[in-house]
């Protein structure tokens, strides 16, 4: 574990805390912070720590790896940052871009023409983790004269249907 300035404060928090509910149960000084010192580790790892992760929006990031965006198609959003910090995309092929990602999901809707355009390749990410959460990620790729031109990540809102 990687210690912090913020992991620093969140630890003197809960031991403060810890101290002062400890001190309502014995008035010694020493007693309290003998309970607020046992106290605090888990108080840290089994009520603060799972409570910011729940209702914050971290989540892991990754190296970009073909075979796990074939294979795991859920943890693509873990990848697709790399994939547009680092460019992989630009100036590639649709023959590259096949090879990289696979075969697009779905094209996007070209109001010009009415139609699905083949020129708009867009993939599912996934959901990222986290409590209430009803997004989707997506990434769309755009291609002028066969070549990528745009790469764009957008949410998709899910609404589930009640069942009667």
């Amino acid at each position: 574990m990687i210690v912090k300035p913020l992991l620093i404060i969140l630890v003197i928090v809960v031991f403060a805390l810890s101290w002062w509910f400890a001190s309502t149960i014995d008035k010694r000084k020493w007693v309290s912070f003998l309970i607020a010192l046992v106290l605090t580790p888990f108080v840290y790892y089994y009520v603060l720590y799972p409570v910011l992760n729940i209702f914050s929006s971290y989540h892991h990031v990754k190296y970009f790896d073909t075979k796990i965006w074939e294979d795991k198609p859920g943890f693509r959003y873990e990848m697709v940052e790399n994939l547009l910090q680092d460019s992989l995309l630009i100036s590639k092929s649709k023959e590259d871009v096949r090879v990289l990602l696979g075969e697009s999901e779905w094209y996007g809707w070209n109001d010009a023409q009415k139609t699905n355009s083949k020129e708009q390749w867009n993939y599912n990410l996934g959901f990222k983790p986290g409590a209430f959460n009803n997004t989707q990620e997506c990434l769309e790729i755009t291609f002028k004269d066969n070549i990528v031109s745009n790469i764009r990540e957008y949410q998709i809102e899910q609404t589930f249907e009640k069942e009667d």
